[in-house]
């Protein structure tokens, strides 16, 4: 067997199903570029790697006693390619004949280029408007709140979340969706792969930025398809929302120092603060649900800043 040319790494946590539909459509295709598939199962308590090892004989499959989250396990599964080439893939995917085989090509004939990234498509065949530009700190205030309903709150979401794109067409950018990311292997394991501070968001992110920073300019390859579920296994995880703010606020201070960790703690309480407010409007007579909430909150912020 010649050696692969591309490591693909699926990471897998309670997603038994679309993890296997994920193999299945890698499965399914002749490469033309010779591959290697490494499964790393994060734990799933829903019989994912047992069926793995199952159907998928050909898979080097890697079992975790526990989920060790995003960054570390895809740092795992990458510490065990061989390839040329690496792409992480989420288990919610499902690879369209070709498109791998697209994205390896492109970054052969493109030196300059230090990742690459496919057209996502929901399962109706929608366009996933999923590339984004690099968080500022006007994001920090206005993504997702009530600073951002109006202007200029709302110009700055538009610009971030790059609704001036159509994802039709190829280009360059800065953060593209990192459901499928393709990278040199070389290139991953000289900036140390994912940063596992960063364990569930924003680590694609920051890699991406690192990348950019460096001069290594990264593609959108529209002629490159993958089927994407969206968030099969996050939307599971029930600490979810602290770990975003957490990570949110490792990355803020890693690329803005004090000051970006300080506006960030500013933005979080603003946000609990308006949470705090829609109580009462959420459940006008049921002082109950209210107390509820209040306490929910209170939690939450005590976990958030621990």
């Amino acid at each position: 067997m010649s050696a692969p040319v591309l490591s693909v790494v699926v990471l897998s946590w309670n997603t038994r199903e679309l993890t296997l539909a994920c193999l299945r459509a890698l499965f399914a295709q002749a490469p033309r570029h010779a591959r290697e598939v490494i499964v790393v199962d994060n734990g799933s308590g829903d019989g994912s790697a047992d069926a793995i090892a199952q159907q998928f004989p050909q898979v080097m499959l890697l079992r975790n006693a526990d989920n060790r989250l995003y960054a570390a396990g895809n740092n795992q599964g990458a510490a065990a390619a061989t390839g040329e080439f690496l792409c992480t893939l989420n288990s919610d995917t499902e690879v369209r004949p070709g498109a791998l085989d697209l994205l390896v090509d492109f970054l052969r004939q493109h030196e300059g280029h230090g990742a690459v990234a496919p057209k996502l498509v929901d399962p109706d065949g929608s366009v996933q408007h999923a590339c984004q530009r690099f968080p500022t700190l006007a994001t920090a205030l206005c993504f997702d709140s009530w600073w951002g309903t109006f202007w200029p709150g709302s110009a700055i979401q538009a610009r971030y979340l790059m609704r001036d794109f159509d994802h039709l067409s190829s280009r360059d950018v800065e953060q593209p969706p990192g459901a499928v990311f393709v990278i040199r292997l070389a290139e991953w394991r000289r900036y140390g792969g994912l940063d596992e501070q960063l364990s569930l968001f924003y680590n694609d992110v920051d890699l991406c930025r690192r990348l950019w920073r460096d001069g290594r300019r990264i593609h959108y390859l529209a002629a490159a398809e993958v089927l994407h579920h969206r968030g099969a296994s996050t939307r599971n995880f029930g600490k979810m929302l602290v770990l975003w703010h957490q990570n949110r606020l490792a990355y803020y201070s890693k690329h803005y120092g004090c000051v970006g960790r300080a506006w960030i703690k500013l933005c979080v309480r603003l946000r609990i603060a308006e949470e705090r407010r829609k109580i009462v409007q959420r459940h006008p007579h049921d002082p109950v649900a209210q107390q509820a909430e209040r306490d929910y909150l209170a939690k939450a912020e005590a976990e958030l800043w621990r």
